[in-house]
This record gives structure tokens, C-alpha cells and sequence, in this order.
């Protein structure tokens, strides 16, 4: 079989966010969204299984019409589960399923899901197939450089050759390896050094797929060099914790003319969606525990985000008050 080809995708996604749990809901993504028309968001890992299981499918599925381009990230083992998994996402809307392959988390790999799954890349090759025959949408994989002591470059070339075979479309690949026993998820995502010459190596020897790359980006510069390599990069950690870092991807990755939204203008933008979540029963927590990580490197950030903070927990938060705040920001040019 021959290596399957999605060039179509290669001017698309230069630059995405990655899936990260309990970070990632449809509320970060619409603040990301107004930071970048472009870059391609992704929903937290869904376990295809719970998925399938569950009566309320809304609660996994949901995403705001504003957030495309959107990928949603599956995990799992069973092909069977898979491609009734992957019907739905296509029957809702998403734009492409991104298959896990990369988590570490003990709770995950004892379901033989996740970076577990990298030692078997037939069964990984099943589930890839599973998904492209069930539905048209692009199908990705998200995966690390190795795991535990399998950790060769010809494991891991392997690995991917196999996976392409199976008709994976693009390949994100975090540059660390996955060391399951001994080190927690967090640990994961900094204590095992970080090798993009592993993963240029790998993109050299595979011109003819895209290959894009994931681990400790924290600037567009850094991304912009990264592009000169691979096919995309993802960023994960930096674009939660510090968003508005990121507010020139548009204009700097996608080369549109467009000026950057500040704090202020993006909260602002966010005030009739978080009314409509308030009114529909949500708490302003739900959203604003995402949105003041939009404040920061100004004089008194850190009083503006206990305040807003403060309010949300204890459900007094209004938004006359939010907009009052806001409007302290924009006064201060944030």
C-alpha cells in the first residue's frame, strides 16, 4: 500500500493548539478563536468508549460554530468503537479526528490507549484504518518520539512508516518520549529531554508526509523557525497559560493584514457569549478561569485577576462588573 497524501491540509494547519485536558473545553477555544482565525484547535482527548457509552453524547460533542477549523482527539483501542466514534464527530461538524497516540497518563495506558499504544503499532494501524473507513474526514495521529526503553529512531521510523500505510494523514509528533513507569503526566511534558533532531531526522527521511512537530514551543519566532523543518508546529502549555503571546499568529504565520486584539478587545468580544452561557445555566467560572490568563505584564494584573477570579467562584460575578474591569484594561492600552 502506499503512503497516503493530504497536501491539501499542508497550508491550513501551519500552526495548531494543542489538545490538553482540563484545558481545552469550547470556552478556551472561543478565546483562542478571537486570538486567531487560523490556527487549528483541537478538543480535549475523548475516550471513544465513554463516548459511545454515554446518553448525554451533547456533553462530549459540543463545540461553538465560531471554532472551526476544529479537530477532535480521540483515545482508545477498539476499532469497532472507533468507527462508530468517528461517525459521530463527522455527523456533528468537526473537520478532522485526531487519533491518541502520545498520552502518558497511568489512568489512560492502563486501558492500553495512549503512549502505551506506540509498542503496538499493528493494533495502531487497525484503529487508523478503522477510523478512515468509517467517515471522509481527514484522519491524524498525535504521538511521541518513544516510550520507555523503545525509544530508537528505527522503532520510531517504523512506527510511522506503518501508521502511513494505514492511511494516516498528518503526523504530529511530540519530541520526548513517554516514560510511563516512574514519572507522572506532568513530569512527562518536561522531564524527558526534548529532541527535534529526532524528529527533523524523521521528516527527512519521509518527505512525502506531512509531518508536523509538538513540545516546548513558546513564541511565533520559534514556531516561524520550526515551519522552515516540518509542516506544522503545535503549541500546547504556552498558548494556555499565556495567550495573548500568541495574538500575531494571523499576521505573522498566515501573513494576513490584520491588527492584534488586545486583552480588553477580546474579552470585550466575549461578553454577549458569556451572557448566553450565564443565561443558559453556566457559570461565569467556566469561562473565566480560562480568560484571565489574558492578563498579565501589566501594572496590578494579578489584583485585576483575583477580582475577576474571586467573583466567579463565589457565582457574584455580573457583567456589568466584568465590563467595568475590562474597561480598566483598555484604559491601560491591555
Amino acid at each position: 500500500m502506499s503512503f497516503n497524501k493530504f497536501n491539501s491540509m499542508k497550508n491550513i494547519h501551519k500552526l495548531s493548539i494543542a489538545p490538553m485536558m482540563d484545558c481545552t473545553d469550547k470556552h478556551f477555544r472561543m478565546i483562542m478563536r478571537k486570538i486567531s482565525s487560523k490556527a487549528l484547535l483541537y478538543t480535549e482527548m475523548i475516550v471513544a468508549q465513554s463516548l459511545i457509552h454515554t446518553n448525554k453524547k451533547e456533553n462530549f460533542l459540543n463545540f461553538n460554530n465560531e471554532e472551526h477549523p476544529i479537530s477532535i482527539q480521540f483515545g482508545g483501542d477498539n476499532p469497532k468503537i472507533l468507527s462508530e466514534a468517528a461517525q459521530m464527530a463527522e455527523d456533528w461538524g468537526y473537520d478532522e479526528i485526531n487519533f491518541n497516540v502520545g498520552c502518558p497518563s497511568p489512568r489512560v495506558c492502563s486501558g492500553n490507549f495512549g503512549a502505551s499504544l506506540m509498542k503496538d503499532p499493528k493494533k495502531v494501524a487497525k484503529c487508523i484504518e478503522s477510523l478512515k473507513n468509517s467517515c471522509s474526514l481527514p484522519i491524524t495521529i498525535k504521538h511521541r518520539i518513544g516510550v520507555d526503553d523503545d525509544d530508537s529512531f528505527i522503532n520510531l521510523n517504523n512506527f510511522v512508516r506503518h501508521i502511513a500505510n494505514a492511511g494516516a494523514d498528518r503526523f504530529t509528533v511530540h519530541a520526548r518520549k513517554a516514560i510511563l513507569s516512574g514519572l507522572s503526566p506532568k513530569q512527562n511534558r518536561t522531564v524527558p529531554p526534548l529532541n527535534y533532531d529526532v524528529v527533523k531526522k524523521l521528516k527527512n527521511l519521509n518527505r512525502e508526509l506531512l509531518i508536523e512537530i509538538n513540545g516546548g514551543f513558546t513564541s511565533i519566532e520559534e514556531s516561524l523557525k520550526a515551519l522552515n523543518d516540518f509542516d506544522g508546529v503545535m503549541v500546547g502549555r504556552s498558548a494556555y497559560k499565556h495567550p495573548l503571546r500568541w495574538s500575531e499568529i494571523d499576521q505573522k504565520v498566515y501573513g494576513i493584514k490584520k491588527e492584534p486584539k488586545s486583552a480588553s478587545k477580546i474579552i470585550f468580544s466575549l461578553i454577549p457569549y458569556i451572557e448566553e452561557h450565564i443565561a443558559s445555566g453556566g457559570k461565569s467560572w467556566d469561562i473565566c478561569k480560562h480568560l484571565i490568563n489574558l492578563v498579565e505584564g501589566i501594572p496590578k494584573a494579578k489584583i485585576w485577576r483575583n477580582q475577576i477570579s474571586l467573583k466567579s467562584i463565589k457565582k457574584e460575578l455580573d457583567i456589568e462588573y466584568l465590563s467595568k474591569l475590562t474597561s480598566k484594561l483598555e484604559e491601560l492600552g491591555h
